[in-house]
């Protein structure tokens, strides 16, 4: 496991971050036409995921609201999950002309060869929330403390269940990410660090056997897809029993989930539904939570994570060094990307109140 990092306290990269980033180059005379000009009245590429997910249309707008308010131009396309249609995106905005790319990749390891294209033109690249591997053609990373996440969700099941007082035994399942999304690793890893002394000491017991993360996987984090596999779980596994919780990586997957558990009449009767964690404060989820359906989501301010990306971006373009918080963590397999990291928050119905509405997130009409 990695070591904890700093929370929200920036620190400024030091001399040993000083890397050649795959910014404007400076000529054999100390500047250039872009050093002047570039950044003001340029134009970003930002290339986000999909539409069909409520988190990524507000990071898109995030980004673009950011950027504009900086003095830049924006080009904003989603890949509606095909990573052969979001290289072909990233391909046009480099032909296009962008002094930049913010990503957030489909498929981390399918962009080498467009991002090489990016580098060849002296473009720099923001892995955005997703961390893009296998090249050295990233230059920085915004995303949040993602092995936070896991142990927010895991701590959040533990407590629900009174497994510190020596309650149990409960039966749990366990969702996981993408499998092409390299924060999934982190994500479950940080929930197992949590969760598997339970398991061991069979105060957890996972009755469908499936505990690998290449066994929960849920691909393009899709709630039908998750759906589907609780169906297969709940019958083979739950025939005489009943599940007590359910670690979800993303409210997305756990709509899905508690489609599922609904059909096979939980929430009424002898089967309330289990305690149900999320990720990413969608305002359906957060509804659910009002309504007693899904217990716990982890909030993301996604307007924070649109500045840090938007920060970073402009600084390279104007030849600062942007401020990290993580030197070490975020191996692409080709170098250490550095990142800037934001801490994530447990919402459940306690303080939903306090965290979305008080913070501005939503209003109280949003959510009712």
């Amino acid at each position: 496991m990695r070591t904890r990092r700093a929370a929200l306290a920036a620190t400024a990269a030091t001399a040993s971050l000083a890397l050649t980033l795959t910014a404007c180059g400076q000529n054999s005379s100390g500047g250039s036409k872009e050093d002047k000009g570039a950044a003001k009245g340029g134009t970003i590429g930002i290339a986000m995921p999909t539409k069909s997910s409520e988190r990524w249309i507000s990071d898109g707008k995030n980004v673009v609201k950011d950027l504009e308010a900086k003095g830049y131009k924006t080009k904003l396309v989603y890949g509606e999950d095909n990573p052969d249609t979001q290289v072909s995106q990233i391909e046009n905005l480099i032909t296009q002309g962008v002094k930049g790319l913010i990503i957030a990749a489909i498929d981390n390891k399918s962009l080498n060869n467009v991002l090489q294209q990016a580098a060849d033109a002296n473009i720099p690249v923001i892995s955005y929330d997703r961390l893009i591997l296998g090249t050295k053609n990233v230059d920085y990373y915004a995303s949040f403390d993602n092995t936070k996440v896991g142990e927010l969700q895991a701590n959040y099941i533990v407590d629900k269940l009174g497994l510190k007082n020596g309650k149990g035994p409960f039966n749990v399942e366990l969702f996981a990410g993408s499998n092409d999304d390299n924060n999934t690793k982190y994500f479950f890893n940080g929930a197992m660090s949590v969760l598997k002394p339970y398991m061991d000491s069979k105060k957890l017991v996972v009755k469908s056997g499936q505990t690998a993360l290449n066994q929960v996987t849920t691909l393009r984090w899709d709630g039908a897809t998750a759906q589907r596999r609780m169906d297969d779980v709940l019958t083979s596994a739950y025939k005489s029993a009943k599940v007590d919780a359910v670690l979800s990586p993303y409210d997305g997957i756990s709509i899905g989930v508690l489609s599922s558990l609904k059909s096979d009449g939980y929430g009424s009767g002898s089967k309330p539904l289990p305690v149900i964690t999320g990720q990413d404060a969608e305002l359906a989820s957060v509804k659910s939570i009002i309504a007693g359906q899904q217990t716990q989501t982890v909030y993301k301010d996604l307007r924070k994570l649109a500045e840090v990306a938007a920060t970073m971006i402009d600084d390279v373009l104007n030849k600062k060094t942007p401020q990290v918080n993580d030197t070490k963590t975020y191996d692409n397999g080709t170098k250490v990307v550095p990142a800037y990291l934001l801490q994530p928050v447990s919402v459940d119905k306690s303080n939903y109140e306090d965290v979305l509405v008080k913070g501005g997130y939503y209003t109280d009409a949003q959510l009712k």
